[in-house]
């Protein structure tokens, strides 16, 4: 599961553990100076169930990068990695993110910085695109790759398209930029002792087995947010377990002591909620339990949850 930034937080990474017990899931991007001097268990705290569990740091100092990464690998994050891939104007104020992919050698000095900082069980990751602006030729890509490769990272997250950093919001960047999964699988057949990971537009599983059938990994986003239970689809054709798909009301009811426990520390509904909105797209009912549920106010209990259910509930009887 990707990284997504207001999305990933640990409720959203609950909820999607039940639904793909084998998935990798990361964090939203943290920033460094965050994760050094923010509330941490705020900022980086999550649930033990969520394991396997990645990391996102963004930032550009190799020092701070460092620190960021050890404090990660204390928490016991399984995996560290390294953002150059977003485009959005905050992201690229700050000297990190897809701007990244325009300094091969300073990523390679932070790549190394946080590989010397972290036990060596830890990968150390790199998320990027196949280029900046009009620097997407397969020969720059290629060098980027070769030189961070140098300095200790043996795992690439590719997002398939280029970033335009100016010109473009972050949602036509995702959109607009056209994908290019051939120039990954090349990498790949070229680069054989790396791990590529593909990200970029997939949904359909016929895709995501044919990306499987050269690549190491396929990295899915925004279509598993808008619709999750496609992640308990995914979850069953790609490692055969369960032996049946949990049903949405199943996945709901193993929700409830997680949500209950959050209401009892004094936390909303509507922070888990909000994750939860997408189970019952394009079933009958979902417009009710998407309006019901989203009507969460403070103070609102698992009764609204019941209350959301009872609408798919009814339509189905």
């Amino acid at each position: 599961m990707a990284p997504m930034m207001e999305w990933t937080d640990r409720h959203c990474r609950h909820f999607h553990r039940l639904l793909a017990p084998d998935a990798r899931l990361y964090t939203e991007m943290v920033v460094v100076q965050a994760a050094i001097h923010g509330d941490r268990e705020r900022l980086l705290g999550y649930d033990a169930s969520e394991h396997p569990l990645a990391l996102q740091l963004g930032g550009s100092d190799p020092v701070l990068l460092a620190r960021a990464a050890r404090i990660g690998a204390d928490f016991g994050y399984d995996e560290i990695n390294l953002n150059c891939g977003c485009p959005s104007d905050r992201v690229r104020s700050g000297r990190f993110g897809a701007c990244l992919m325009l300094e091969p050698a300073l990523v390679a000095d932070c790549v190394a910085a946080m590989r010397a900082a972290v036990p060596a069980h830890v990968p150390v990751t790199v998320k990027c695109r196949l280029g900046v602006d009009e620097i997407d030729d397969e020969d720059s890509f290629r060098r980027f790759i070769d030189t961070v490769a140098s300095a200790g990272c043996a795992v690439f997250v590719v997002h398939a398209r280029k970033a335009w950093l100016s010109g473009l919001s972050p949602r036509e960047n995702r959109e607009i930029p056209p994908l290019d999964y051939d120039r990954v699988h090349r990498l790949k057949a070229d680069r054989p002792q790396l791990t590529v990971v593909l990200n970029g537009g997939l949904r359909e599983l016929a895709d995501i087995e044919q990306a499987l059938a050269n690549l190491d990994g396929v990295m899915l986003g925004r279509a598993a947010y808008h619709e999750p239970y496609l992640l308990a689809g995914w979850q069953q054709a790609l490692f055969a377990r369960p032996a049946s798909m949990p049903t949405r009301a199943d996945v709901l009811a193993r929700m409830r002591p997680y949500i209950a426990a959050h209401l009892a520390a004094g936390g909303e509904l509507r922070h888990i909620g909000r994750h939860l909105l997408g189970l019952y797209q394009g079933e009958p009912g979902a417009r009710a339990f998407r309006r019901t549920l989203s009507q969460a106010r403070p103070h609102a209990t698992l009764v609204l949850l019941e209350q959301a259910l009872g609408c798919v509930e009814r339509r189905v009887a």
